[in-house]
């Protein structure tokens, strides 16, 4: 049975197999936080990238410029990862252009399932709890899987706009 989780190093290899299947080193990952200067591929790095991911969700503490406060959760079945979902506290610039409030993404072997979908659900539910009244999803316009996630749950296509890192399709989710 799939849980949402805080992300965790005890879950480092399964991590590492997950991006190899196909994102590949390089790739970014939906809803993962994982920065281009993060070191993810040694265990000291990893243990420290999870730590940092924690900390993002903590107000009282300052963030680094370009991001916002966040809380990440790691899809994962016992041992396994299966994939990554975030909720921002609020929105920046950027986010308000092309990334949202919520990002999330599922490794290939663990797609076709609903993990997404109920992912998206569960942290509806903690937007709520941080009184957000709705929130912003975006997706590729060509991604039919994350239009019926966010369709599924509840998501209004606001528009289909070019943004600062291609087109994207908005919507809103009144919570």
């Amino acid at each position: 049975m799939p849980e949402l989780i805080s992300p965790t190093p005890r879950l480092y290899a399964s991590w590492l197999a997950s991006r190899d299947e196909e994102w590949g080193p390089d790739a970014h990952m939906d809803g993962a936080g994982l920065g281009s200067d993060d070191d993810v591929d040694t265990a000291d790095g990893f243990a420290a990238w999870v730590e940092r991911l924690r900390g993002y969700s903590d107000r009282t503490m300052p963030i680094e410029q370009g991001r916002v406060h966040a809380t990440y959760w790691w899809i994962a079945e016992g041992d396994t990862y299966l994939g990554a979902v975030d909720l921002r506290h609020y929105l920046n610039a950027f986010l308000v252009d092309a990334g949202g409030h919520i990002g999330y993404s599922v490794r290939p072997s663990a797609r076709r399932r609903g993990l997404a979908t109920w992912a998206l659900g569960s942290v509806l539910y903690e937007a709520r709890l941080l009184g957000m009244d709705r929130v912003l999803l975006t997706c590729d316009p060509g991604n039919e899987a994350s239009v019926r996630t966010i369709e599924g749950n509840g998501g209004v296509l606001e528009d289909v706009r070019e943004t600062l890192i291609g087109p994207k399709r908005r919507y809103w989710i009144d919570l």
